[in-house]
């Protein structure tokens, strides 16, 4: 499973923020590893850890879900069972406290791939799934991260001051790129005002170094304004996702990822997390999540190439996992990394960022994480 990839530096993690993301990732291994010892399928593996994932305000998924521009939190998700490569996905959903769930009754209940938005949040609604207030998302650190992205913003839109030309202002509010929130305020919220959480909310989760991997390398993308912005607690840049691949008793593989997308995305934005092939798929042979920056995996479809490599090549799943992460998504400029596992239960985990939350868990039920280049 992973939590996010990105520069990740020991000195801005805290001893204590380290120990409880760990733990976080810790308590999503062996909830699915649980599923799997009872001859569980995949499918409720992937999903029983990602529920973990999700419900921390540690990861951006779920409950510690990044802000848009807009002060909202907009949540995608995707889940794929190998066998069947029956697939799910759930894309812009404000109001699903676990949006995996409704992705996977996208899959299950309905003869479509993908939802998005309101049509999707009515489906659930139809399936009898409840729909939570919008502050059951809030955490003042996201809160922050937003206020510090459109500051950001802010001054590298505004023209520097000349004696003919006064500074820059801020433009009325409704007008094209105006700030919709001012910094400090939280979003309203209908007849409740959002509550700051007892625990820090921040994103990604660690993994194990796998043998046989090349160092990682960092592949820098070209400037954007819609890049991820800066964590809100280390100054760290990540990309937040969170996903999960599993292979069970019946020998099945399946794969799932959630994110919250990133930090000030506007005009409904979608990354790769729920773009089967792209951040998220499976098959009888490989599944893979990924976590990164989502334009580069949608437009190599990074999940599917890997699994391709595969497939047509005969290659070793690690080796085919390394050239697309270290050699294709490099000399695209792409960053991030992925977690994989082929039928035979072989994991890799490679990622050119400087860091990756990460782990595994194997039959005897030992957990492992890791978060940095070297344990």
């Amino acid at each position: 499973m992973h939590g996010g990839a990105g520069v990740i530096s020991r000195e801005n993690l805290s001893p204590e923020r380290e120990a409880a993301m760990r733990a976080v990732l810790t308590q999503a291994l062996q909830a699915g590893h649980a599923v799997l010892a009872k001859g569980g399928r995949s499918l409720d593996a992937v999903t029983a850890a990602i529920h973990v994932l999700e419900d921390s305000p540690y990861f951006n998924a779920g409950k510690g879900a990044v802000f848009n521009h807009d002060g909202v939190n907009e949540l995608d998700a995707a889940l794929m069972d190998g066998k069947t490569r029956a697939a799910g996905a759930v894309a812009g959903v404000r109001h699903i406290q676990n949006p995996i769930d409704l992705a996977r009754r996208v899959m299950e209940k309905s003869p479509h791939v993908m939802m998005v938005g309101d049509g999707a949040e009515a489906f659930a609604q139809s399936q009898g799934m409840p729909l939570v207030d919008a502050k059951y998302f809030y955490t003042e650190e996201r809160w922050q991260g937003l206020q510090r992205a459109l500051e950001q913003e802010k001054a590298k839109a505004a023209p520097p001051a000349t004696p003919s030309q006064p500074p820059a202002t801020q433009p009325p509010a409704g007008t094209p790129g105006a700030a919709p929130v001012s910094p400090g305020e939280p979003p309203a919220t209908p007849g409740a005002s959002p509550v700051s959480p007892a625990s820090p909310s921040t994103q990604q989760g660690p993994q194990p170094a796998t043998p046989g991997q090349p160092p990682a390398t960092s592949g820098k993308s070209p400037a954007s304004s819609l890049e991820p912005g800066m964590d809100p607690v280390t100054g760290d840049h990540k990309f937040g996702t969170v996903g999960a691949v599993a292979l069970d008793q019946q020998g099945n593989l399946a794969a799932g990822t959630s994110t919250g997308g990133m930090t000030n995305k506007r005009f409904g934005r979608v990354g790769d997390s729920p773009i089967i092939g792209a951040g998220t798929y499976a098959d009888e042979r490989c599944a893979v999540s990924a976590t990164g920056h989502g334009e580069f995996f949608i437009r190599y479809t990074v999940a599917r190439d890997i699994c391709a490599r595969v497939e047509y090549q005969d290659l070793p799943l690690p080796e085919a996992a390394n050239v697309v992460i270290h050699d294709v998504l490099v000399k695209a400029g792409g960053e991030g990394g992925v977690i994989a596992m082929d039928r035979q239960g072989t994991v890799a985990m490679p990622f050119n960022s400087t860091g990756m939350y990460r782990g595994y868990i194997g039959e005897d039920g030992t957990p492992s994480v890791a978060i940095f280049q070297q344990p």
